[in-house]
């Protein structure tokens, strides 16, 4: 009995060793930020944060893969509680709901092949894409339906998923499972930030738009009826449907699939219709926008590109304000296009509709003069957007005899050529000045320069020493005399401290490699100052620590340094880097359609500087120049005349107003029932051909 009692006593201290040796070996440890986020957390476990539960969820907001307010289940005291734990403050979040990006279902499309058996998109993607000559399109089996947590996606009767808006949490759970991306998270941010690329279904109007409307949707909703619905569309990317409806070249119709057989849908037409249509019931109808950041966003000019720059923000939720230098926004529109084309009542009702999205204007206030860079940013904005105009713009303001500075120390070469002449006012400039392009002006400029004061004079030029312009004997007599060139090169950077610029980071366009220059003036020989958008400097780690209690950067003492970049490029012109690159405006728009998809990106480039998110555009970007899915042929349509757009009668526009009097409803509604609600290779049948009797009215 007692050897037994020993036996197992030595029995249980061998095990007790044993144990303690292995949670030595086998310890793991344990984050307690992560146990207290975790112990936040509902446990609900539901994975609508994308997670396989709360703890991997607790795990990845402590890493910073996931944020406080990343789950779903919870409200947001918990999302404060865990912010709280974490030391960090949080914005509101903007609700994602899932889109499904898919007109026509397998009923409707063309098919290619069936594989009996198969229940899963993701098998049937493998096996040459599935069933339908579009490479793109939905396959229809239902994966998302059956992945989604919430029941918040069913099959409709076309085969196409349709999402519960009610039930969905944007947890992005049908966006992982779809193989082919058809059904993806959508918010007001996502959709301003987006550009379109070649694995999404686009239409050939909707890539030809400068501004990439939704043209058959909006043309759709016309069709319906619901001319509320067919305004919110169209504003998602245009805040100027009555002006654009009036004064676009129409890009659009040129690329219209309904050329295949008779002409194109009056598509601008339409638009101008829905505008009208909302400005006569007096209602105004806005898209909709993101909670608010807190964040403030100033945006100097207002013209049409620096109206929507500040609109975009808007409803990116940012606090958006405009200053214009003259009395009344609208910038050239105002004065360049007569009445009879574009009355003023019209240009008005837009401007107040981006002023009712919450955009607030201050006139009379001119960059340089009335309000400086670095004191907007003193005042507690957090980015700064420049949309002056070019040189056309000043003419139209009556400010053809001043010298500008909007940028410290920077000005148009073509007022340095000017000073001091007659009545010219003169100038002077610092011993260091940086001279951007020029041409065969170089040597004349570089003369002028020099008696202003300029002692070390730097030449960038994006063309090489040979396609310069400025002639390579006069290249060499320059040089002799101190003047450095940088060919092949672009000012890609501003380093600015207070009023006063003082460093450039140029770029050069072959190996991308930058330097840092000192430039005490910079001048461009362009008809324009860049578009450019300007923050305070970046911190840097042994001038200011994150404060423990808010997570931001401490105040530094000292003078306000700030930085100017611009933003990023038009999709088409993906790969040009620096100011003044191919593409970049020089004097002012040739299509104010073209102004506003510039505001959009310049909106979208301020919202990406302020949050950290990198200004790359994803490889696959729609470009002009891009293969993308089409047809050149269509079957089985019927060819229906085009609706003509109504005239004043006789010469007397004085009486009768606008040149061109807008359609009817009947009008409107034949119009776009023409409309073949295109995607990327398919499109509605008609039926036979059958030509319309046009009937005279």
């Amino acid at each position: 009995m007692l050897q037994a009692v020993f036996m197992l006593g030595g029995l249980g201290l061998l095990v007790g060793i044993g144990l303690a040796v292995a949670s030595k070996v086998f310890y793991v440890y344990v984050d307690p930020l992560v146990l207290a986020v975790d112990d936040a957390l509902p446990g609900a476990n539901c994975g609508g944060c994308g997670l396989p539960g709360c703890t991997a969820n607790a795990e990845a907001i402590v890493e910073g893969k996931a944020a406080p307010n990343s789950c779903v289940a919870a409200g947001e005291e918990t999302a404060i509680a865990i912010a709280g734990i974490m030391g960090v403050s949080i914005e509101a979040k903007e609700p994602d709901i899932a889109k499904p990006g898919c007109t026509y279902g397998i009923a409707d499309a063309d098919v290619k092949f069936i594989y009996d058996g198969l229940y899963d998109c993701r098998a049937a993607s493998m096996l040459n894409g599935g069933m339908k000559v579009c490479t793109v399109g939905c396959l229809g089996l239902g994966t998302c339906a059956r992945a989604c947590p919430f029941d918040a996606i069913v099959m409709g009767a076309k085969g196409l998923p349709e999402v519960i808006d009610e039930k969905c949490t944007g947890c992005g759970t049908c966006e992982r499972v779809c193989p082919k991306s058809i059904i993806n998270l959508s918010s007001v941010t996502r959709r301003i930030l987006k550009e379109y690329t070649t694995q999404e279904c686009t239409t050939p109007c909707q890539r030809a738009c400068p501004a990439g409307i939704n043209i058959c949707e909006y043309i759709k909703q016309i069709d319906k009826g619901d001319h509320h619905r067919a305004v919110q569309v169209i504003k998602e990317r245009n805040p100027f449907p009555a002006i654009i409806g009036r004064i676009c070249p129409r890009p659009c119709e040129i690329d219209c699939r309904r050329n295949l057989v008779d002409e194109s849908v009056a598509i601008n037409f339409l638009k101008r219709y829905a505008a009208d249509y909302e400005r006569k019931t007096g209602k105004r109808v806005q898209p909709y926008k993101a909670p608010d950041t807190g964040r403030r966003v100033a945006v100097i000019g207002g013209g049409i590109e620096g109206l929507s720059t500040a609109f975009f923000s808007a409803r990116l939720g940012h606090d958006a304000a405009v200053f214009e230098a003259t009395s009344q926004l609208g910038g050239l529109l105002r004065s360049a296009i007569a009445d009879y084309r574009l009355p003023p009542e019209i240009l008005d009702w837009d401007i107040e509709g981006v002023l009712e999205m919450g955009v607030r204007a201050e006139t009379n206030m001119s960059l340089g003069k009335d309000i400086a860079i670095h004191g907007l940013l003193k005042e507690g904005y957090d980015a700064i957007f420049l949309a002056a105009g070019g040189w056309d713009s000043r003419l139209a303001r009556g400010a053809s005899g001043q010298i500008e500075e909007p940028i410290p120390s920077t000005y148009l070469l073509l007022d340095a050529m000017k000073a001091g002449e007659g009545e010219e006012p003169a100038m002077t400039l610092s011993t260091d000045v940086v001279l951007v392009g020029g041409g065969n002006l170089v040597p004349e400029a570089i003369a002028r320069f020099k008696k202003m004061g300029a002692e070390k004079i730097t030449v960038v030029h994006r063309e090489t020493r040979e396609a310069s312009g400025i002639g390579s004997d006069k290249i060499e007599t320059l040089e002799a005399q101190g003047v450095v060139f940088l060919f092949g090169s672009a000012v890609n950077r501003l380093i600015g401290e207070e009023d006063n610029l003082s460093e450039l980071e140029t770029i050069n366009l072959k190996t991308l490699e930058t330097d840092i220059l000192k430039a005490g003036n910079l001048i461009f020989a362009a008809g324009r100052l860049p578009e450019l958008v300007f923050i305070k400097a970046p911190v840097d780690s042994e001038e200011g620590e994150p404060d423990d209690e808010s997570g931001e950067e401490a105040a530094v003492a000292g003078p306000l340094q700030w930085h100017g970049v611009s933003p990023y490029k038009n999709p088409a012109l993906v790969n040009e880097v620096g100011l003044f690159a191919k593409g970049d405006v020089l004097t002012d728009y040739s299509g104010a359609i073209k102004a506003i998809a510039a505001g959009r990106r310049s909106a979208a480039t301020l919202h990406m500087i302020m949050y950290g998110i990198p200004l790359a555009l994803p490889e696959d970007v729609v470009t002009p120049g891009c293969y993308v899915q089409n047809v050149d042929c269509v079957d089985s349509v019927a060819e229906v005349p085009r609706q003509i757009m109504p005239l004043a009668p006789g010469q007397n526009l004085a009486v009768h107003g606008e040149f061109e009097k807008g359609f009817s409803e009947e009008a409107a509604k034949e119009e776009a029932a023409r409309c073949l609600q295109c995607g990327l290779v398919c499109y509605e049948r008609t039926g036979a051909v059958a030509i319309k009797e046009v009937v005279n009215q």
